[in-house]
């Protein structure tokens, strides 16, 4: 049998991957609470009384359940939950390694106070309610200054209880300005929102699709829920289901999927747009879905008696596969292959959002575009489909009411420009942060309060970023770990660590129906610290007023119980809930819009005025950077095996699995097509300056077949400064070396890449 170079990566690449997810490693990391008693932090306990308490796990967006092993009250080992609807049993390596976390040396130990100048990383310890007061009184002299709307708050989520009372305590002080790190969450949202009108998110039934098209997703890199996705592509093999994995480089997914096609960086949505064209010309397309549940479509007269075109068009128009395959590099043929493909099949998904998807929001239009496939299969509401999937309804604490110095900070625009003139429809603008601070005179943001994640670590333009933050005069941070943001903050008031806190999991992003998690106190708090929404219950009570009315709860537990109070015996008891009768609501009863259909291409809703149409064009996100100057395209990758968007980085255990084509030594190393090697002098293994509009970092190049020519592929997770010896100063953050690109229809970061050059040492 010959096999050609393609077939040897896949194989290649695929081995890896199929023993990543085969028994073998998890077997070896079977008794993985065995290997982590080496470390110096963690005892071996005696042998004692055995018990087990199911929890969730809250390190990743991923939400799954978790059952922890104890002996004599100390945490041993953390499984999968066998009966849990996201993960099945399944656990992650990052999951797996919690315990290192928990008992390990990065925890903030009890409230922190800066001392010396930020980052020097001198601290006073001071007790809770040192910490408490002098928080409050930052933000009550703020406020009886009429300022309360320059404080602002970072979290990684906006919903469920911690989220709530944080944006509440934001909304009776007086300051419009709760905001969440940058990903897939927010295009999905907004998309569904434009297309659907309705306030949803994307649920996706991988395991029930029998075609799945991904447009750069790592399915089995992370991406949603890490390890459901191991499982739903599982399935989809066993059932004979295809994968088609659509990006620039050979990652792990596209070498386990049925086909590999290679795409210029940026150009996805431009593609999606072409498959349409074919569709739509063949008249492939879902004719009773488009003709009876859908708007836009055709040309049609607005409410002015103005003609304007509609999708079907303005698509056959623009995006003829000639022309698409200019612009993609795809040719002609696998076009139309792809969408004849597509559209005949029994159950098709097109998915987006790339890599774990949780670095940057994406390309609206790029979203739109995909969606708009699954639209034109009629795949919406249906096994294999997708499913807008609604929160479920447990907060329904009373109205807070600001009084009139609050009333007056809300009418202040939000500092990141979400929900204002230019950017109406978009909620969070996190990645606009920076820019805001930075170009003003004084800072508009006089106090931060990070409550979960790392933002000094996470977002792009990193430099950027810790000057927009070294220029607010005062950072308070809720985290557990000594990570990067904290270890800039003013104060910090850690948060119990994720097995010492009861906290409620909405369902992850990308499940196709709701599921409510309860992360339950595995051992007792082992250090001096509190759990973030006791912390909020006690500013707003030292707060007072208005404000400490508002909390009326005398701690977080007893906020937990009553808000849950309906599921809280069954959460207690399995550690999740779900509807048991859950079902998709029929076609006509699924959109919100003014004509409660589907908006291919109609004038939206009240709310949105900025769009005269919710689909006019597709605008590609160009990357920065002179080609001249910048021949080459850096874009990032993601791994199972690198932490991201998330509190926490890479625990000893993980860091260790890191193969050393990723990380060499404190190397990092990057991804080098053997062409481009060899048009600019470099070979394997050698060393090299990269250099980007945002920074330079020294790295080690590998060269990979898998990668398009012209293209330079970076793992994102390490360059870390903060944390412990096992991963502080192992290779770059790749935020150093890209900027935020704003997205010309959302603000959203769209960023996917940047130009670069190489040099020599």
């Amino acid at each position: 049998m010959k096999i050609d170079r393609r077939c040897f990566l896949s194989l290649g690449l695929g081995a890896a991957v199929g023993t990543a997810l085969s028994p073998l490693p998890w077997k070896m990391a079977d008794d993985s609470a065995i290997w982590t008693q080496m470390w110096p932090w963690t005892s071996v306990p005696p042998d004692g009384a055995v018990s087990y308490v199911n929890s969730a796990c809250t390190l990743c967006p991923g939400g799954c359940g978790i059952t922890v092993r104890k002996v004599e009250g100390r945490a041993v080992k953390i499984e999968g939950l066998p009966d849990h609807p996201v993960n099945r049993g399944g656990i992650c390596l990052l999951g797996l390694s919690g315990l290192q976390l928990l008992y390990g040396p990065l925890r903030v130990r009890t409230p922190l106070k800066r001392v010396g100048q930020r980052g020097e990383g001198r601290w006073k310890r001071i007790s809770w309610d040192e910490a408490l007061s002098e928080v409050a009184q930052r933000l009550a002299d703020l406020r009886s200054n009429g300022q309360s709307h320059a404080v602002a708050a970072i979290t990684t989520s906006a919903r469920g209880t911690v989220p709530g009372l944080l944006r509440r305590l934001l909304t009776v002080y007086g300051s419009p300005n709760f905001m969440r790190t940058p990903s897939m969450e927010d295009s999905f949202d907004l998309t569904l929102r434009l297309m659907h009108g309705t306030e949803t998110s994307a649920g996706f039934d991988i395991e029930n699709a029998g075609y799945v098209l991904s447009f750069g997703s790592g399915i089995i890199d992370g991406w949603g829920s890490p390890v459901r996705m191991f499982r739903a592509n599982s399935a989809r093999i066993k059932r004979g289901g295809k994968l088609i994995q659509i990006e620039p480089r050979l990652s792990n997914t596209a070498a386990k999927s049925d086909r590999w096609v290679p795409v210029r960086p940026g150009t996805e949505g431009a593609l999606a747009l072409g498959l349409a064209h074919v569709i739509i010309s063949e008249s492939l397309y879902n004719k009773d879905f488009v003709e009876n549940y859908a708007v836009g479509f055709d040309n049609w007269i607005d409410d002015q008696g103005d003609s304007r075109s509609g999708f079907k068009k303005r698509v056959l128009d623009l995006y003829p596969p000639k022309e698409v395959s200019r612009i993609t590099g795809i040719d002609q043929k696998t076009i139309y292959t792809l969408a004849r493909d597509f559209a005949g099949a029994s159950t098709p998904l097109a998915v987006c959002g790339k890599g774990h998807g949780r670095a940057a929001a994406g390309s609206l239009y790029e979203f739109m575009a995909v969606h708009a496939l699954n639209a034109l299969v009629g795949n919406i509401n249906k096994p294999g489909g997708v499913w807008p999937v609604s929160d479920l309804d447990t907060i329904r604490w009373p109205a807070a009411l600001p009084d009139s110095i609050a009333a007056a900070g809300l009418e202040h625009p939000r500092i990141d420009g979400a929900g204002g003139e230019k950017y109406p429809a978009a909620r969070y603008l996190l990645n606009r942060f920076a820019e805001e601070i930075n170009a003003s005179g004084t800072s508009p943001v006089q106090a931060l309060l990070c409550a979960d994640g790392n933002p000094l670590y996470s977002l792009a333009g990193r430099a950027a970023v810790q000057a927009a933050f070294d220029r607010i005069p005062f950072i308070a941070s809720f985290s557990s770990y000594m990570d990067e943001t904290a270890a800039r903050a003013d104060m910090i008031l850690p948060n119990h660590c994720y097995l010492e806190r009861y906290e409620d999991i909405p369902s992850p992003v990308g499940l196709p129906k709701p599921v409510l998690g309860l992360s339950r106190p595995v051992v007792p708090p082992q250090f001096n610290t509190r759990h973030i929404g006791d912390a909020i219950l006690g500013l707003a009570k030292a707060l007072g007023g208005t404000i400490g009315a508002a909390f009326p709860w005398d701690s977080y537990q007893t906020c937990l119980t009553e808000t849950l109070a309906t599921h809280w015996a069954a959460l207690n008891q399995h550690g999740f809930w779900t509807p048991a009768d859950y079902r998709a609501d029929a076609l006509q009863n699924t959109f919100g819009t003014a004509r409660k259909k589907f908006n291919f291409s109609h004038e939206p809703d009240k709310g949105a005025k900025r769009w005269v149409e919710v689909f006019p064009h597709y605008l590609p996100v160009s990357p920065e950077g002179n080609s001249a100057l910048f021949p080459l395209m850096l874009i990032p990758f993601d791994s199972m095996r690198l932490a991201l968007g998330t509190a926490v980085g890479d625990p000893p255990f993980v860091i260790k699995t890191v193969p050393d084509t990723v990380l060499k030594d404190t190397d990092v190393v990057i991804e080098l097509n053997p062409e481009t090697a060899r048009k600019f002098g470099f070979s394997e293994g050698q060393n090299a300056d990269l250099t980007t509009p945002a920074g330079q970092a020294r790295v080690k190049i590998h060269l990979f077949d898998g990668i398009m020519p012209g293209v330079v592929g970076m793992p994102r997770g390490l360059g870390h400064t903060a944390f412990d010896k096992h991963l502080a100063g192992k290779g770059k953050n790749i935020n150093d070396l890209i900027k935020p690109v704003e997205d010309h229809a959302s603000g959203h970061d769209a960023a996917w890449g940047i130009r670069a050059n190489l040099s020599r040492v």
